[in-house]
């Protein structure tokens, strides 16, 4: 497969610096109705990259669950890869690939880990069998086969036979990345793309543009 011929050439739109709002979060929130309104196949995932004390990074896609102007929220297994890295190194970084749209967002920040009222709240709002999956699956440990997930997941549908009221797993929890750094890419032809970077400086935020 000679994967040099596979290219696109951009031509959707551009991005200039009067076309941002005031804040990342509310050009955030913009960008992502946009994402919402086209269709894109689960416009709210994203790229989770972190690095341990050892600093080898990892990356990851999850889910988005919910974000305003002190930062972007995920759920996860605190015991898996993911969460033993950001226990060691907070800082992280995320990336919301919208392809079909030539747009990427990148964002630069550090996780907190939030309050289990949150969780607690978020959790309840799965699906059950979602619920049954987080107690049936510790995440990122090696598991022998299929068979043995489906018997794991078959002991925990059994514990708590017809009962809605799951509750959270101990090692389950959620994270707040609170951006230091936030850009808004556009694709644009001959390679010559728009990047816009909101960067934290006080209370408010600064722009620049990178070279593409």
């Amino acid at each position: 497969m000679d994967l040099s011929t596979l290219r696109e050439e951009y031509a959707r739109g551009g991005l200039d610096v009067p076309d941002l709002a005031a804040d990342p979060a509310t050009m955030f929130e913009r960008w992502l109705h946009d994402a919402v309104a086209a269709g894109l196949h689960e416009p709210n995932a994203m790229v989770v990259a972190t690095a341990g004390a050892d600093a080898r990074p990892s990356s990851r896609m999850v889910l988005l669950k919910g974000f305003d102007a002190e930062g972007y929220v995920f759920f996860t297994n605190q015991a898996s890869r993911k969460g033993e890295e950001l226990a060691a190194n907070p800082r992280c970084a995320l990336l919301f690939p919208w392809h079909p749209l030539e747009r990427q967002v990148r964002v630069d920040g550090v996780a907190e880990v939030l309050d289990q009222a949150r969780v607690e709240t978020y959790f309840r709002s799965r699906p059950r069998g979602a619920r049954i999956g987080a107690w049936a699956s510790h995440q990122s440990r090696p598991v022998a086969s299929r068979a043995e997930l489906a018997a794991a997941y078959a002991r925990v549908q059994e514990r708590f036979g017809d009962d809605d009221e799951v509750p959270v797993p101990p090692e389950w929890g959620g994270y707040r990345v609170v951006p230091e750094a936030v850009e808004f890419w556009q694709g644009r032809p001959g390679r010559m793309h728009d990047r816009l970077v909101y960067r934290r400086e006080g209370d408010g935020w600064a722009v620049e543009r990178l070279a593409p």
